[in-house]
């Protein structure tokens, strides 16, 4: 998918107090396009409730991101269109709850390799899931894995203060930045549904980004060469990435969250050159960030700037949204390189429906 930023973004704002809309309330158009996507999202399920990637990779990972996309639409595990399809994921999931703490199957191994994005998506997702629970029985069942599974996130903190593919222990100290985003937005997510998780984490993981941004404002690979991070070596999806973690945070105006938002306006023409490598995870925290932003938040961190050049959610909507109606597949799903149809259907959902507001991780 090629996305023409350069021409179609300006200005951006600081929680905005807008309503939320109901998908009846979406475009038509685009309200389509969701509805195919969900709907394939739906028939490519797994009978016994879980999603993969290509090759059968990330199972854990993808029916977190899937069912994500399935509660945005308004669905619960107790009503809705997709209720049977949510219930059997949670289910899916919590059956991987590990006595650690950990959700997934390290023993596995398609999963054993990579298992933390897993691990930090199953929080984001049953974080959400609870916070929606009204039985008190699956309630207390959901805040013993989120308990336990925070409490394992926190002792899979390297002592740098971030996070690798496995554990510290399992990684002898392995950290980088896609996974430390993933725990700490996982985190947020808990603490959100009222799961407690003890500020030591979160400050370290701000301080390990800290440690990862160059003088230029963008956030690097990984510190576990050792070393400050150098200028030059600076990742754009990485530095999205962690604007919206940071927004997730409620931390709208820190000098962090300025530097690399400041550092993706005067890059952001690169994601529209060409396609990237990464450029679904790019749009996935992009697309977040700028949503909390909306229309003045831009102008609010950057007064004096020129109005051409301030990032604007809705001149970004119009143009990423434009583009996802024509890439989409027939069948509804979108088409993925490398990791597969369900990951990047399942993030451009995700993109698409941030305007209903409807969990609270994505809400203004």
């Amino acid at each position: 998918m090629r996305l023409d930023l350069a021409a179609g973004l300006a200005a951006v704002v600081l929680m905005v107090a807008t309503s939320s809309l109901s998908a009846e309330e979406l475009e038509p158009k685009y309200r389509k396009v969701v509805e195919r996507g969900l709907n394939w999202l739906a028939k490519s399920q797994y009978t016994d409730g879980h999603w993969d990637a290509n090759g059968g990779n990330y199972p854990v990972a993808m029916t977190a991101l899937a069912g994500m996309a399935l509660l945005m639409e308004g669905s619960t595990c107790r009503q809705g269109k997709y209720a049977n399809n949510i219930r059997k994921a949670v289910t899916w999931l919590t059956q991987r709850s590990q006595a650690n703490g950990m959700i997934g199957n390290p023993r596995n191994q398609i999963e054993a390799g990579r298992y933390m994005y897993g691990h930090g998506f199953s929080v984001l997702f049953l974080s959400q899931v609870y916070g929606e629970e009204e039985d008190e029985t699956q309630r207390q069942k959901l805040e013993k894995i989120l308990t336990r599974a925070v409490e394992f996130t926190g002792k899979a903190q390297t002592a740098r203060g971030g996070w690798g593919y496995v554990s510290a222990r399992d990684g002898n100290g392995f950290d980088e930045g896609s996974v430390t985003i993933t725990q700490v937005q996982a985190l947020r997510a808990a603490r959100n549904a009222g799961i407690v998780v003890p500020k030591e984490i979160i400050d370290k993981a701000k301080e390990y980004l800290r440690r990862c941004t160059t003088p230029n404002g963008g956030v690097i690979y990984s510190l576990a060469s050792g070393g400050a991070a150098r200028a030059g070596a600076e990742r754009l999806p990485l530095t999205a990435a962690a604007v919206a973690c940071m927004f997730n945070a409620g931390e709208y105006d820190s000098d962090l969250a300025k530097r690399w938002l400041a550092f993706c306006q005067q890059r952001i023409s690169l994601v529209g050159n060409a396609r990237m490598g990464h450029d679904e995870y790019t749009h996935y925290y992009l697309a977040q960030a700028l949503y909390i932003l909306g229309d003045k938040g831009y102008e609010k961190l950057f007064p004096n700037t020129e109005p051409s050049k301030r990032l604007v959610w809705s001149r970004y909507r119009q143009a990423m949204f434009e583009r996802l109606a024509s890439a989409q597949n027939n069948n509804g799903s979108f088409q993925g390189r490398g990791i597969g149809d369900v990951y990047t259907t399942s993030l451009y959902l995700t993109i698409l429906q941030l305007d209903l507001g409807t969990l609270p991780i994505y809400q203004r």
